[in-house]
Parts: C-alpha cells; structure tokens; sequence
C-alpha cells in the first residue's frame, strides 16, 4: 500500500494533468485503514521521492506535498525533524503560493507547536529571522533587496505572526510562557511587545484575559514599564496596558485591583521620567578622521536610577540612536485609571511615597520611592491632567476605601463602554461633545466657531496653527514635521485647516556637524525610483544613521497609535451599536406607556359597568346554586356508577394488550434467533472449511507450547530485553562512528579551503603591493607613450585579476560557512540521537522458532 500511493504521487508530481484529488482521497483512505508503521514507511519513501524529482522552484510540486502531508498527518515529531525545513518553512516564504497550499502548511506547523522546543523556535524564528522595524541592520538591508525579495520577506513575517497568533488563540498559556521566556532578552523585547499588541488587539482576546491577569507575562510588562529606559518602548507597552484595563476591569477585576499599586507606580514613573543626556560630537569629527565622541553631562533629574541585582532584570536601553526622544504620554494611561478608581487616584496623587509604603509596594531600584520620585514633579505634571479632566461623580459618593471593597459600577459593563466612556471624561471629548450636542440643537452661542481659524492646543497650553493643504492634482510630499503635527491637530478632534506640505525633507534632519547646507536642501526622491544600494553599516555617516533611527522610532509610534486608534474605533462601534439600542428600546417604552394609558382610561369606564353587571348577575347565580347543587349530586351518583364499569373495562383491556404483545414479542425473538443461528452455522461451516489445515497443524503445535511454555517464562523477558539493548548499542556506536567520519573530513576540508583563502590574500597583497608601484610609474611625468600604455595594459590586468581573486575569496568564504552550518547540524543530529530510546521490539523464543 505505501508503494502504491508513493507512485501515485510520482505521477501527480511529473504529470500536471493527473487528479490530485484522486490522489489525496486514497491517502484518506490509506491513514484510516493502515497502522502508525505502515505510516512511516510511507514518509521514508516521500523523503526518497522529494529527494528525486521534486523541483523546489515549482509551485504545483509544493502543492502537491503540502496537500498530501495534510491528509497524512504526520506526528508532530516528524514535522518538526524531516518536513518543516525541507518543505513548510520554504513555503511560508513563497508570495505566490495559493491560499489552500499556505493554510495546508500553517496547520501542520499549528499541530506540530505541541512539541515546547519547536514552539521556541519558531517565536526564535519570528524575532530574528523576520523583517524587524526596528532594528536598523535590518533596514539597511531591506533598502538593499529586490521586489521579489522584499515580498518573500513579508510574507514570511506575516505567516509567523499569523501561526502564532492563531496558536495564542487556541492555547494562551503556552504562547504566553514562550514570550515571557524570550521576554528576559532586551534585543528582542520591543518586536515582542508588538506581537503582544497585535494579541490583545484580536477581538477573540477577551476570552483569555483571565488567563493573562494571572501570568507572568503580565508581571514582566509593568517590569518593564517601570525600569527600561527606551521611551518607544515605554510607549507600545502603555498603549498595550490601556488596552487591557478596560479588557481586565470586565474579565478578571479582583486580580485588576490587585496590581493597582504597581499601575501607580508607573503612572509615577512616567510623570517623572528622566530624559536621556545630549549627545555632542567633536567639531567636524568625520574631517579630521576621528571618531565620535559623547561628552560627560550632568543630568539635571538627579542621578540615573539603578536595578536591583535580585531582580535579574536586563534594562533596555535606547534602541535607536536619535538625538532627542520624548517621553511617553499619560494621558490616556490616567483617564482609564481615573476612571476605573478616581478616589484611588487623587490619593495617590496626593502623597505618591505614603501611599507605596502604606501598601507595601516594594521599589525597583537601589534606592527607596522617596529618593527615585521626585513629589513636587508629579504635583506639577498630575495639575495638567486634572485641569484636563471633569470631576468624576464616584468621588462624591466614594472614598477610596470602599472602592476597593464595595462592587465596582463597571463590573456588568462591557470593555467598549468602559473605552467609550473613559474618553468622555477628557475634557477635549467633552467639549466636543457638548459643542455638537448644541449646534444640533441650533444654539447661536456655538456657530461663530464654524469661522474661528483651527489652533491645536498642546499639553503645555500651547496653540500650533495648521496650514492649508491643497489637493490639486500632481505628486504630493509630506514631511515627517507635518505629520506629527497633523496626527496632534486630528487627536484635538477641532476644526482643521491644512495647507500644503513641503516638498523636501527638513534640513535638521540631514544635517551633518559642519557639513554643506546643500545637503540638507536636497528634495526626497520620488517612491516610485528604485532604491540604491546601501552601503554597509560602518561606512554611514553618523547624521544619517541618527536620520535613519529617528525615521523608525517615528514609523514605530506612528504604527503604535494608529493601532490603538483603530482598536479604540472598534469599541466606541459597538459602545454606539449599544447606545443606539438603548434608545430604540427607549423610544419604544414611550410609545408603550402612552399606549397603555389610554387602554386604562377605558379599562376604568369597562370596570363601573362590569361592576353594576356583576351585582345583577350575582343575585341570579344565588338561586341558580341551590338548584346546580341538587342536580350536581344526582350527577355524581350516576358518574361513580359508571367509573366502576370503566374501571372493568380497562382492566380487563390491559390483560388482553399484554398477552397480545407477548405473544408478538415471543414470535419475533424466536425468528431472530432462528436467522441468526442459521448465519451462524453458516459461517461457521466456511470458517472451519477455511481453517481446516490450520486447525491441523495447531494441535501439532499445541503439543510443542506446553513443552517449553515453563522454559520461556523463566528467561524470555531478560533474555529479549538484553538482546534489545546490545541491538541498540551497536547501532548507536556505528551511527555515531559514520558522524565521527564525516566531522573529520568537514573539518580536513575546511583547513584546505582556509589555506587556500590564505594563498589566494597573499597574491592579492602581491597584486597590491604591484599596482602601487604601477601607480608610482605612471605618476613620474618622464614615461614614454609607449611604456604608459604598457603600464596601463599591466593595471587594468591586474584589477581583473584581482576582481577574480575577489570573487572567489567571497566563495570560499561562503562554503566555509555552508560546511560550518552543516558540521553544526550533524553535530545537533548526534547530540539529540543520543537521548532518543527505540520502542521494544517484540521479543521471539529461539526455541518457539525451532
């Protein structure tokens, strides 16, 4: 049968026009009928198959596999060891491989993420072999890659994120664990943290919140937020938290309260954070060939606050390197506690300290809360807030106390009314919505802000005015100062007025220390141009590295906010989905009571004349009592006679019923019994017509089984285990002698390919060292035309050969690093052979065999 389907899927492989579907249903068959070895075998003659003919360029090959290891269901073992690196991973990284093939290939990885060392791997996979916003190595050679490149890359990362997510859906807990493991590591922390929000974003989130609350994920993330220094990061990790208090508040409230003094903390943290000291360079350090150095400030916040050594805790530092970076903004942080716990929030804002040591909340640093917060800066920083934020009415009926112990009003809320009406509380909402609220209305006060030119206050009480943006045809540009600015003007929620964008760059950003002004005047080039090669990491001047690590932080917080935008969109759609059935279920309950008042005034004027009705009737139902008591008694003489008679007659019914269902019920059984006996003699008489030389031989072989049956159990079992065990080490030692082999001629092969790399520098220098001296030549004016030409002929020779000489110093190279790769994973194989024990084999008596 393996063979069977192995040349079934040659022919699908080399033939286009054979049936696939043909194909996969005799696979269905094949898993349904066959045990787990037959299974196996299978898989060792698909390796050999896709060994053979399997193009990897093909598409329609990919299919094939993908579409067959669907239907077999492979164990995730063999998933992970043979097909993943041989086929799934391949596929993930093609553009142009249809739907049906790529989810064929997701769920097979999705069953083999059991197996903890794969699910490791593949979140290792996703942090450091995908596209990474924010690491600048990565940009640079993204700017490098072809359109077809880019794409592999894309869908690469798109199909990771996808697996992971779909697998966090189904089993959280183990998601979770991986991240938070991976979570220890600072290079990887940002990227994980906008896994994280892409998580916690999907509608399906909600389910899991508990489980989250609880994990030490969740413990890691306020770490986090209170001693990493990088504020892109500070800021996805706030947005991440915004989002789940609401999320929290509804799913798991009583572990929300408990991590209350630690959100203070970093509501705390946050108003007092501490910016980075400048940066300054020596004057005109790329001219004078020196390198760049940073200068020893004093920073005015006070000493930089250290970790504590029993916190094992790595801090992340400034990922990128920009020369000024702004501090995470708290608002929408504050308006959700402010809302979720507003007489919590004014005490702790009264006495930040008190309030951390009155409820045990231990500091991270090496110094007490007193020393790491500065009070007056929060006062001074927490007045912007509260001036921006109306009076929340629990702080009349409450105090904090007993919004800790009594039953919160949100506890039957919804996470989208709770976002919906948290943003109420921001005075800029209210505002607005007080505004509209009276223009619908009609109100004159209003109407004279339809004329008034648009400013965008700012947190500090400034005012930007936005310039007009026109919208003729042609090709736009904006620049990244207008963008930030809109993004600010359109968060305002106020009326705007855009004018049009600059059509370059600001020259700030490109600036070098000393440089030309004409640098920072050039235009940015269209999109549409195909992009130069970048030049390596090393050789960028430090201007445009610090253009290029502002350009991500930005391109991160943009991408940040607009993803907390579109999930704060998503729950005020279903807060107003709500709202507005309130309102068709209150203007129905209108139209009902109105309704139903007027029935009641007639129902009143019904009522008097029933009433007068029923006196009358009451006096004719007297008299006609006394004769319905007679005739009633008359009556129930006559019907307990024939309750009697009845009583016979059902009795003796039942009797006759009975008997007639036995004797149905006799005849039925009998004839089944008879047919079945009949089957029975049947096929008995066939079998013993079948086994009949069998049945022969058997008593023959009885004879010899009770002879040695006492023999065999004495010894078999110790004696097959032994067996079994030698089997086993001398594969294992020749196995291990083979890689012993092989390590030994990678090793040889690779000192022959050092020394011929040592060869090949040596005539290069050679070469070198000749075109210098050719240079020296052709630079003395007293060189005849004849020896010029020479000497020309000789360079443009020597370049050639030293471009060869080049080229395949850079192969060498190359399989070097192949052969190294390899040597790793043979090395990988042996190790992990090594702990793997064979299922037992089923052990045969030397002398049963005789």
């Amino acid at each position: 049968m393996p063979s069977t389907i192995s040349r079934q899927v040659r022919s699908v492989l080399e033939q286009e026009t054979a049936s696939l579907s043909d194909l996969l249903a005799s696979v269905d068959e094949f898993v349904q009928v066959e045990q787990e070895q037959v299974v196996l075998q299978l898989e060792e003659q698909l390796h050999q198959l896709h060994e053979d003919i399997v193009d990897h360029a093909s598409l329609h090959h990919t299919q094939v596999f993908l579409a067959v290891l669907h239907h077999l269901c492979p164990p995730p073992l063999s998933i992970v060891s043979s097909w993943f690196d041989l086929v799934l991973r391949p596929a993930l990284r093609e553009p142009k491989l249809p739907v049906p093939a790529v989810n064929h290939a997701k769920e097979l990885i999705m069953s083999a993420l059991r197996v903890p060392d794969f699910r490791c791997r593949l979140l290792d996979l996703y942090l450091l072999d995908a596209f990474n916003e924010g690491s600048g190595e990565d940009v640079l050679e993204w700017a490098t890659l072809d359109h077809l490149q880019r794409e592999q890359k894309t869908r690469w990362k798109l199909n990771l994120e996808d697996i992971l997510l779909k697998y966090g859906q189904e089993h959280p807990s183990d998601l979770l664990t991986e991240m938070n493991t991976h979570f220890a590591a600072p290079e990887v922390r940002l990227q994980l943290l906008i896994l994280l929000n892409l998580y916690i974003s999907a509608p399906s989130f909600q389910s899991h919140a508990a489980v989250f609350a609880t994990h030490p994920l969740m413990t890691s993330l306020l770490h986090s937020l209170l001693v990493d220094k990088s504020s892109i990061l500070c800021t996805i990790a706030l947005s991440i938290v915004v989002k789940l208090l609401p999320i929290l508040a509804v799913e798991a409230c009583q572990d929300l309260r408990g991590m209350l003094p630690r959100l203070f903390s970093i509501l705390a943290r946050i108003l007092c954070w501490r910016e980075p000291p400048p940066k300054t360079t020596a004057q005109s350090p790329e001219a004078e060939g020196l390198p760049v150095l940073e200068e020893e400030v004093d920073d005015p916040a006070g000493p930089a606050l250290l970790v504590r050594e029993n916190l094992s805790w790595q801090v992340l530092e400034l990922p990128f390197d920009t020369a000024a970076s702004s501090a995470p903004s708290p608002r929408q942080y504050y308006t959700l506690l402010y809302y979720l716990f507003p007489c919590n929030v004014l005490r702790f804002l009264r006495h930040p300290v008190l309030y951390f040591t009155s409820n045990g909340v231990e500091s991270p640093y090496t110094v007490d809360w007193d020393a790491a917060l500065d009070e007056e800066k929060i006062r001074s920083k927490s007045e912007t807030l509260l001036r921006g934020h109306v009076c929340h009415p629990l702080i009349i009926w409450r105090d904090a106390d007993d919004e800790l112990a009594r039953p919160d009003f949100w506890a039957e809320y919804d996470a989208a009314r709770i976002a919906g009406e948290s943003m109420m509380l921001d005075i800029r909402n209210t505002a607005l919505g007080l505004r509209e609220r009276y223009e619908a209305k009609g109100d004159p006060l209003n109407r004279h802000e339809s004329s008034t030119p648009s400013v965008v206050s700012s947190d500090d009480g400034g005012k930007t005015p936005m310039r007009n943006l026109g919208l003729s045809a042609g090709e736009k540009h904006i620049s990244l100062e207008d963008m930030i600015a809109t993004s600010v003007a359109l968060k305002s929620n106020l009326n705007l007025e855009i004018e049009p964008a600059v059509s370059q760059w600001p020259g700030s950003l490109f600036a070098a220390s000393g440089g030309s002004p004409m640098v920072a005047s050039q235009p940015l080039p269209p999109s549409s141009a195909s992009p130069a090669p970048a030049p390596p990491t090393g050789d960028i001047p430090a201007h445009i590295a610090q253009a290029i690590s502002g350009l991500q932080r930005e391109v991160l917080l943009l991408r940040n906010e607009l993803n907390f935008e579109l999930w704060l969109s998503r729950e005020n759609v279903k807060h107003i989905g709500r709202l507005y059935q309130d309102r068709v279920l209150s203007r129905n309950a209108e139209v009902e009571r109105q309704a139903l008042y007027n029935k009641l005034r007639n129902y009143r004027s019904q009522v008097t004349a029933l009433e007068a009705e029923l006196r009358t009737h009451k006096a004719s139902a007297s008299s006609t009592k006394e004769r319905y008591a007679d005739w009633n008694a008359e009556l129930q003489k006559k019907l307990q006679d024939f309750r009697e008679q009845k009583k016979g007659w059902i009795s003796e019914a039942a009797a006759l019923r009975t008997a007639d269902k036995e004797a149905k019920a006799l005849f039925e059984a009998q004839g089944t019994l008879l047919a079945e006996a009949s089957k029975e003699v049947f096929e008995l008489k066939t079998q013993k017509k079948e086994s009949q030389h069998k049945i022969d031989r058997l008593h023959d072989y009885e004879h010899q089984i009770e002879q040695h049956v006492k023999v065999q159990r004495l010894w078999d079992a110790d004696f097959a285990k032994f067996n079994q065990r030698g089997e086993e080490m001398e594969e294992m030692k020749a196995a291990f002698r083979q890689m012993e082999i092989r390590l030994q001629s990678y090793h040889e092969s690779q000192a022959k390919l050092n020394e011929n790399a040592r060869v090949y520098r040596r005539q290069i220098q050679a070469l070198e060292a000749q075109l210098v001296q050719a240079k020296r030549k052709a630079e003395t004016p007293s060189r005849r035309p004849a020896e010029i030409a020479a000497f020309v002929a000789e360079k443009k020779a020597m370049l050639d050969a030293n471009a060869q000489l080049v080229e395949e110093n850079t192969n060498l190279r190359e399989d070097l690093d192949d052969m190294t790769a390899m040597v790793e994973v043979l090395k990988s194989q042996v190790s992990g052979r090594r702990g793997l024990v064979s299922e037992p084999r089923v052990s045969s008596s030397p002398i049963l065999l005789a």
